[in-house]
């Protein structure tokens, strides 16, 4: 006999104003389901939630939840105000016998359950959320956005949980990884519309560019039958009158049918301009370190970012990657060291706070506001890229609607607060785009945009995430901070990263470490000739050849790189797609050699 249902939703309708958010939704949630929520931001997915967890009553339908089944809703700002600290909050509905799992989910999510409620941040707030969540473990979840605000461990150490828990649970996520790691049922909020499919994620945008497709034949034929029976209509009715009243309503439900037809929400419109080429070296950092009071953020660091750079900060939480952005970029300064910025720097900067946001101010002006878009004169434009634009046509372009324009920022969510601040960050031309945590709240549509535009990206970046994923897909360095103040500089992004530290590859797959050559007997070397600006003329030759070296190695890499852009390589020809990474990598690091040497040969040519 089949069991009943966890919950079951039938013919909801919920409308706030305006359009529904959902109509005639039915959706139902079995025991052992493991579901991602996904869906455009604003389509509605906090909504559902909250709707399935019985928070929000819908306008109509049913939820019926089977009786004695227990349901964890873990929100994106839950209401700590009647407790004094977080563990007091997260053990809230747990026996005292049971406190010990609040214990354990606070070392796996990392924060401190005796802070006080009154000084925990966003961040800290949010995860005892999720810990009260886990300890509890009802027989379903809602997880909203849990891996907001916690750093690669402690993702991991959630995934993990989520992978041995006997609960079902339904999870919205903008991580990839996490939902392609965790997921064996996806639900598909569009236009009001919930669709089920009985795969994981990784199989969502195949699945979802089908539909599309689908739906673009169907719109297609339909106008196409409209346009004939419209031509028949004016030109032979006048003679059938009588005989084809019929169909002529039949034409009128086809055009009624049409105008119902939701039409979908297009990608944003989202672009960057690079401006001004800058130096070819962008920011040199020798030996910088910092500590506050007897902790060591970092110890004596060495960095070289050259143009066209894409370095990825990684680490824990407070581990001190904010600020090693901030003294690479002058925003603050080290307590040893130096930091050289290049030339003709325009820096662009993504705050993970979104501090530059007033919540009181409307998004009209959050855009006029800003000095470097403010349009002299005009209090309905803005500049953008050198030319003016409408506030409500720029705003459209991020996908905000006329009516949001004039609604103040704190009635956005984090997705449309990231694509606020990316809006007024894409105004300008840079050269150096500084992104703290880019990727928190955005839809999947919108993290691939800005993955390509960061692709096209003529100038320098500098990220600090924890979607593993978008670090694959972005970095070519990643510097990772583990601690104790140590930073270790790794070719590649978070895959390549843990590669060459050995993790997560197979034995068999781990590169054996190269025996070192035995040097072969040679004559003692016979006093080196020093030309007259301190250099040998050996020196001299190889300072003189070096530029054209530089040179060539910056070509091929443009080649490889030009190659390797196309996103069809990998499935279409794996072994050229392998030995071209592999050729970009050997490049890539016989170019920072090349430039380290000809920077050394100059140095001690000018001491010289």
């Amino acid at each position: 006999m089949a069991q009943a249902p966890l919950l079951q939703l039938s013919d909801i309708t919920l409308t706030f104003g305006g359009n529904p958010l959902f109509d005639g939704v039915d959706l139902v949630v079995q025991r052992g389901d493991r579901l991602a929520l996904v869906g455009r931001n604003g389509s509605g997915k906090s909504t559902l939630m909250k709707v399935l967890a019985g928070m929000v009553e819908q306008d109509r339908g049913s939820r019926v939840l089977s009786p004695g089944t227990s349901v964890g809703y873990m929100e994106q700002h839950p209401d700590l105000s009647r407790f004094e600290t977080l563990g007091e909050f997260a053990a809230s509905e747990l026996d005292a016998s049971e406190a010990y799992r609040v214990e354990m989910a606070a070392e796996g999510l990392k924060f401190d359950p005796e802070t006080k409620v009154s000084a925990a941040s966003g961040g800290e707030r949010r995860r005892a959320a999720l810990a009260k969540l886990m300890a509890e473990a009802p027989e379903l979840m809602l997880l909203d956005e849990p891996t907001n605000h916690l750093d690669i461990e402690a993702i991991a150490w959630l995934e993990e949980q989520l992978k041995t828990t006997r609960s079902a649970f339904v999870l919205i996520s903008h991580d990839r990884a996490f939902l392609r790691n965790l997921t064996r049922g996806t639900l598909w909020l569009d236009r009001g519309e919930v669709r089920r499919q009985e795969k994981g994620f990784e199989d969502f945008e195949a699945w979802r560019d089908k539909v599309w497709d689908e739906e673009d034949v169907a719109r297609h034929k339909l106008d196409r039958k409209i346009k004939a029976e419209a031509r028949w209509a004016v030109e032979g009715i006048s003679a059938r009158r009588k005989r084809n009243q019929g169909r002529v309503r039949a034409l009128q439900a086809l055009r009624q049918e049409r105008s119902d037809m939701i039409r979908r929400q297009g990608a944003a419109e989202m672009s960057l301009d690079s401006g001004p080429q800058s130096g070819k070296r962008v920011i040199e950092a020798k030996e910088i370190s910092k500590a506050y009071g007897d902790r060591t953020i970092l110890k004596p660091f060495s960095l070289r970012v050259l143009r066209g750079d894409r370095v990825a900060f990684v680490g824990p939480n407070g581990v001190g990657k904010t600020t090693l952005l901030k003294m690479l970029t002058g925003e603050e300064a080290p307590d040893t060291g130096t930091v050289t910025l290049g030339t003709g720097l325009e820096m662009a900067v993504f705050d993970q706070n979104r501090s530059q946001l007033d919540p009181d101010a409307t998004l009209w002006d959050s855009l006029t506001q800003d000095p470097s878009m403010r349009v002299s004169g005009q209090s309905d434009q803005v500049m953008v890229r050198g030319t003016p634009r409408h506030v409500v046509g720029y705003l459209k372009d991020f996908l905000f609607s006329e009516a949001q324009a004039r609604a103040p920022v704190r009635a956005l969510s984090g997705g449309e607060k990231a694509r606020l601040l990316l809006a007024r960050i894409m105004a300008r031309q840079s050269n150096l785009l500084v992104l703290d945590e880019p990727t928190n709240d955005l839809d999947i549509e919108t993290l691939d945009l800005l993955q390509e535009l960061i692709g096209d990206y003529d100038g320098t970046v500098l990220l600090v995430s924890h979607d593993r994923d978008f670090l694959d897909r972005v970095a070519t360095t990643t510097v990772a901070m583990e601690g104790d103040g140590l930073a270790t500089v790794y070719a590649g992004g978070w895959t390549d990263y843990r590669a060459q530290r050995g993790e997560g590859v197979a034995p068999a797959d781990k590169p054996k470490a190269a025996k070192p050559a035995k040097p072969a007997e040679k004559p003692a070397p016979k006093p080196a000739v020093k030309a007259a600006d301190g250099l040998s003329f050996t020196e001299k030759h190889r300072l003189d050849a070096l530029p054209a070296e530089i040179a060539r190695l910056e070509a091929e890499i443009g080649k490889l790189s030009q190659l390797l852009s196309d996103p069809d390589l990998f499935t279409r020809e794996p072994v050229k797609f392998r030995k071209a990474t592999e050729a970009l990598t050997q490049r890539q690091t016989a170019l920072s050699a090349a430039e380290e040497e000809w920077l050394e040969l100059e140095e001690k040519a000018e001491a010289g």
